[in-house]
Protein backbone atom coordinates (compact mmCIF):
# COMPACT_ATOMS: atom_id res chain seq x y z
CA UNK A 1 0.00 0.00 0.00
CA UNK A 2 1.28 3.00 -1.13
CA UNK A 3 1.59 6.04 1.38
CA UNK A 4 -0.64 9.13 -0.12
CA UNK A 5 2.75 11.04 -0.81
CA UNK A 6 3.89 8.34 -2.82
CA UNK A 7 0.46 8.23 -4.62
CA UNK A 8 1.30 11.40 -5.48
CA UNK A 9 4.72 11.43 -6.40
CA UNK A 10 5.74 11.29 -10.20
CA UNK A 11 9.43 11.05 -9.54
CA UNK A 12 11.24 8.69 -12.33
CA UNK A 13 8.30 9.76 -14.87
CA UNK A 14 8.78 11.90 -18.05
CA UNK A 15 5.85 14.71 -18.94
CA UNK A 16 5.14 16.30 -22.16
CA UNK A 17 3.52 19.47 -21.91
CA UNK A 18 2.25 20.93 -25.20
CA UNK A 19 1.69 24.35 -24.60
CA UNK A 20 3.82 24.62 -21.96
CA UNK A 21 5.17 28.17 -22.36
CA UNK A 22 1.80 29.48 -22.25
CA UNK A 23 0.30 30.41 -18.87
CA UNK A 24 -1.75 28.00 -17.36
CA UNK A 25 0.35 24.94 -18.88
CA UNK A 26 3.42 26.79 -17.50
CA UNK A 27 2.00 26.57 -14.10
CA UNK A 28 1.22 22.76 -14.51
CA UNK A 29 4.49 22.18 -15.84
CA UNK A 30 5.98 23.30 -13.05
CA UNK A 31 3.64 21.33 -10.77
CA UNK A 32 4.72 18.49 -12.42
CA UNK A 33 8.13 19.21 -11.99
CA UNK A 34 7.73 20.01 -8.44
CA UNK A 35 5.97 16.53 -8.22
CA UNK A 36 9.76 14.79 -9.30
CA UNK A 37 8.53 14.33 -13.24
CA UNK A 38 11.34 15.76 -15.79
CA UNK A 39 9.27 18.10 -18.08
CA UNK A 40 9.57 18.14 -21.63
CA UNK A 41 8.06 21.74 -22.28
CA UNK A 42 6.91 22.38 -25.73
CA UNK A 43 6.56 25.83 -27.44
CA UNK A 44 7.62 27.75 -30.44
CA UNK A 45 9.04 30.81 -28.49
CA UNK A 46 12.26 29.67 -26.58
CA UNK A 47 12.82 32.66 -24.95
CA UNK A 48 8.88 32.48 -23.03
CA UNK A 49 10.29 28.86 -22.61
CA UNK A 50 13.48 29.70 -20.70
CA UNK A 51 11.79 31.84 -17.89
CA UNK A 52 9.61 28.79 -17.08
CA UNK A 53 12.96 26.58 -17.70
CA UNK A 54 14.48 28.59 -14.87
CA UNK A 55 11.85 28.74 -12.37
CA UNK A 56 11.89 25.00 -13.05
CA UNK A 57 15.50 24.42 -12.39
CA UNK A 58 15.57 27.16 -9.42
CA UNK A 59 13.00 25.52 -7.57
CA UNK A 60 14.90 22.00 -8.10
CA UNK A 61 13.24 20.81 -10.87
CA UNK A 62 14.35 19.00 -13.92
CA UNK A 63 13.18 20.56 -17.85
CA UNK A 64 13.71 20.99 -21.21
CA UNK A 65 12.49 23.01 -24.27
CA UNK A 66 11.61 21.24 -27.46
CA UNK A 67 10.45 23.15 -30.47
CA UNK A 68 7.61 21.84 -32.47
CA UNK A 69 4.54 22.71 -34.56
CA UNK A 70 2.07 20.70 -32.40
CA UNK A 71 -0.33 20.86 -35.39
CA UNK A 72 2.11 18.77 -37.70
CA UNK A 73 1.78 14.92 -37.32
CA UNK A 74 5.29 14.72 -38.45
CA UNK A 75 6.59 17.69 -35.95
CA UNK A 76 4.56 15.48 -33.15
CA UNK A 77 6.35 12.18 -34.42
CA UNK A 78 10.10 14.21 -33.95
CA UNK A 79 8.65 15.78 -30.98
CA UNK A 80 8.32 12.13 -29.37
CA UNK A 81 11.66 11.31 -30.53
CA UNK A 82 13.26 13.95 -29.47
CA UNK A 83 11.58 13.42 -25.89
CA UNK A 84 12.81 9.97 -25.96
CA UNK A 85 16.06 10.63 -26.75
CA UNK A 86 16.67 13.32 -24.41
CA UNK A 87 14.64 12.04 -21.33
CA UNK A 88 14.30 8.60 -22.02
CA UNK A 89 11.06 7.48 -21.97
CA UNK A 90 7.05 9.35 -21.30
CA UNK A 91 4.57 8.64 -19.14
CA UNK A 92 2.28 11.92 -19.10
CA UNK A 93 1.21 13.96 -21.98
CA UNK A 94 -0.74 17.07 -21.71
CA UNK A 95 -2.00 19.14 -24.65
CA UNK A 96 -2.44 22.35 -23.68
CA UNK A 97 -2.01 24.63 -26.70
CA UNK A 98 -5.01 26.39 -27.18
CA UNK A 99 -6.59 29.88 -29.03
CA UNK A 100 -9.61 31.88 -29.02
CA UNK A 101 -11.50 34.88 -30.99
CA UNK A 102 -14.78 36.67 -30.08
CA UNK A 103 -15.27 37.32 -33.80
CA UNK A 104 -19.24 37.69 -33.57
CA UNK A 105 -21.08 34.32 -35.82
CA UNK A 106 -21.90 36.01 -38.69
CA UNK A 107 -18.84 37.77 -39.38
CA UNK A 108 -16.33 34.14 -38.37
CA UNK A 109 -13.81 34.29 -41.35
CA UNK A 110 -13.16 30.63 -42.77
CA UNK A 111 -9.75 30.80 -42.08
CA UNK A 112 -10.00 32.18 -38.91
CA UNK A 113 -12.63 29.23 -38.30
CA UNK A 114 -9.75 26.59 -39.27
CA UNK A 115 -6.78 28.32 -37.78
CA UNK A 116 -8.66 27.80 -34.16
CA UNK A 117 -9.88 24.23 -35.28
CA UNK A 118 -6.73 22.98 -36.15
CA UNK A 119 -4.99 24.34 -33.26
CA UNK A 120 -7.47 23.42 -30.50
CA UNK A 121 -8.84 20.27 -32.05
CA UNK A 122 -6.74 18.99 -34.88
CA UNK A 123 -3.28 19.38 -32.64
CA UNK A 124 -5.39 17.22 -29.60
CA UNK A 125 -6.07 14.73 -32.56
CA UNK A 126 -2.48 14.13 -33.61
CA UNK A 127 -0.62 13.96 -30.34
CA UNK A 128 -2.92 11.80 -29.03
CA UNK A 129 -2.44 9.20 -32.44
CA UNK A 130 1.38 9.55 -31.80
CA UNK A 131 1.74 9.52 -27.78
CA UNK A 132 -1.01 7.73 -27.17
CA UNK A 133 -0.43 4.74 -29.91
CA UNK A 134 3.48 5.01 -27.91
CA UNK A 135 1.67 5.08 -24.37
CA UNK A 136 -0.89 2.36 -25.78
CA UNK A 137 2.70 0.39 -26.45
CA UNK A 138 4.02 0.92 -23.56
CA UNK A 139 0.69 -0.32 -21.62
CA UNK A 140 1.25 2.80 -19.38
CA UNK A 141 0.40 6.33 -19.29
CA UNK A 142 -1.66 9.29 -18.89
CA UNK A 143 -3.03 12.07 -21.45
CA UNK A 144 -4.54 14.73 -20.09
CA UNK A 145 -6.29 17.30 -22.77
CA UNK A 146 -7.38 21.06 -22.08
CA UNK A 147 -10.70 21.60 -21.68
CA UNK A 148 -13.00 24.30 -21.09
CA UNK A 149 -15.93 25.23 -19.43
CA UNK A 150 -17.40 26.49 -22.63
CA UNK A 151 -16.84 22.39 -23.65
CA UNK A 152 -19.75 21.79 -20.88
CA UNK A 153 -22.04 24.74 -21.72
CA UNK A 154 -21.37 27.10 -24.40
CA UNK A 155 -19.97 30.61 -23.78
CA UNK A 156 -21.34 33.18 -26.14
CA UNK A 157 -18.72 35.33 -28.08
CA UNK A 158 -16.58 32.29 -28.54
CA UNK A 159 -18.57 30.63 -30.94
CA UNK A 160 -15.66 28.49 -32.53
CA UNK A 161 -13.41 28.22 -29.61
CA UNK A 162 -16.78 26.76 -27.46
CA UNK A 163 -17.05 24.40 -30.68
CA UNK A 164 -13.42 22.99 -30.80
CA UNK A 165 -13.49 22.62 -27.01
CA UNK A 166 -16.66 20.39 -26.77
CA UNK A 167 -14.78 18.04 -29.55
CA UNK A 168 -11.66 17.49 -27.34
CA UNK A 169 -14.39 16.69 -24.15
CA UNK A 170 -16.16 14.01 -26.67
CA UNK A 171 -12.36 13.00 -28.48
CA UNK A 172 -11.01 12.29 -24.89
CA UNK A 173 -14.09 10.55 -23.39
CA UNK A 174 -13.61 8.01 -26.38
CA UNK A 175 -10.38 8.26 -25.96
CA UNK A 176 -10.69 7.04 -22.78
CA UNK A 177 -13.20 4.22 -23.68
CA UNK A 178 -10.83 2.85 -25.86
CA UNK A 179 -7.63 2.80 -24.15
CA UNK A 180 -8.99 1.88 -20.95
CA UNK A 181 -7.45 -1.47 -20.58
CA UNK A 182 -4.60 -0.82 -22.35
CA UNK A 183 -3.24 1.18 -18.99
CA UNK A 184 -3.55 4.41 -20.66
CA UNK A 185 -5.92 6.87 -18.59
CA UNK A 186 -7.30 10.10 -20.84
CA UNK A 187 -8.98 12.91 -18.71
CA UNK A 188 -10.33 16.32 -19.08
CA UNK A 189 -8.96 19.34 -17.19
CA UNK A 190 -11.65 21.79 -17.22
CA UNK A 191 -10.60 25.63 -16.01
CA UNK A 192 -12.92 28.07 -15.44
CA UNK A 193 -11.76 31.48 -16.01
CA UNK A 194 -8.36 32.47 -15.57
CA UNK A 195 -7.40 35.53 -17.16
CA UNK A 196 -4.56 33.85 -19.85
CA UNK A 197 -3.52 35.05 -22.95
CA UNK A 198 -6.13 33.58 -25.03
CA UNK A 199 -9.23 34.95 -23.30
CA UNK A 200 -7.82 38.41 -22.20
CA UNK A 201 -9.13 39.93 -25.57
CA UNK A 202 -12.52 39.02 -24.45
CA UNK A 203 -12.77 40.49 -20.77
CA UNK A 204 -13.84 43.78 -21.20
CA UNK A 205 -15.27 45.15 -17.68
CA UNK A 206 -19.49 44.24 -18.97
CA UNK A 207 -17.91 40.49 -19.58
CA UNK A 208 -16.14 40.18 -15.83
CA UNK A 209 -19.11 41.39 -14.47
CA UNK A 210 -21.15 38.28 -16.14
CA UNK A 211 -18.12 36.06 -15.29
CA UNK A 212 -18.18 37.31 -11.76
CA UNK A 213 -22.22 36.95 -11.04
CA UNK A 214 -22.17 32.95 -11.83
CA UNK A 215 -19.05 32.51 -10.22
CA UNK A 216 -19.96 31.54 -6.40
CA UNK A 217 -16.75 32.38 -5.47
CA UNK A 218 -16.31 36.07 -7.26
CA UNK A 219 -12.94 35.94 -7.97
CA UNK A 220 -10.99 34.45 -11.00
CA UNK A 221 -8.77 31.53 -10.82
CA UNK A 222 -4.97 31.87 -10.33
CA UNK A 223 -2.85 29.91 -12.68
CA UNK A 224 -1.45 27.73 -9.48
CA UNK A 225 -4.95 26.49 -9.09
CA UNK A 226 -4.85 24.01 -11.93
CA UNK A 227 -1.71 22.15 -10.06
CA UNK A 228 -3.33 19.86 -7.60
CA UNK A 229 -5.71 18.70 -10.17
CA UNK A 230 -3.35 18.08 -12.68
CA UNK A 231 -0.98 16.10 -10.05
CA UNK A 232 -3.75 14.19 -9.33
CA UNK A 233 -4.40 13.05 -13.35
CA UNK A 234 -1.14 12.69 -13.63
CA UNK A 235 0.43 10.21 -10.84
CA UNK A 236 -0.80 7.09 -9.02
CA UNK A 237 -3.45 8.84 -7.28
CA UNK A 238 -5.65 9.01 -10.16
CA UNK A 239 -4.94 5.16 -11.34
CA UNK A 240 -8.87 4.45 -11.50
CA UNK A 241 -9.94 8.02 -13.00
CA UNK A 242 -10.07 7.98 -16.45
CA UNK A 243 -12.69 9.73 -18.81
CA UNK A 244 -13.51 12.72 -16.46
CA UNK A 245 -14.49 16.32 -17.30
CA UNK A 246 -12.33 17.70 -13.73
CA UNK A 247 -13.81 20.87 -13.78
CA UNK A 248 -11.47 23.93 -11.48
CA UNK A 249 -13.74 26.97 -11.68
CA UNK A 250 -14.61 28.50 -8.65
CA UNK A 251 -18.18 27.01 -8.85
CA UNK A 252 -19.14 28.26 -12.10
CA UNK A 253 -20.38 25.89 -13.53
CA UNK A 254 -22.98 24.83 -10.85
CA UNK A 255 -24.63 27.81 -10.89
CA UNK A 256 -27.87 29.38 -12.80
CA UNK A 257 -29.22 32.33 -11.22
Amino acid sequence: MKTPAELFSLTGKVAVVIGGTGVLCGEMASGLAAAGAAVAIVGRDAVKAKDRLDKITAAGGKAEFFSCDATSKAGLQQLLADVLAKLGRVDIVVNGAGINSPTPFFDIPEDEFDRILTVNLKGVVLACQVFGKHLVTQGSGSIINLGSASGLTPLSRVFTYSASKAAVHNLSKNLAREWATSGVRVNILVPGFFPAEQNRKVLNPERVAQIMGKTPMKRFGEPQELVGATVLLASDAGSFITGIELVVDGGFDCMAI
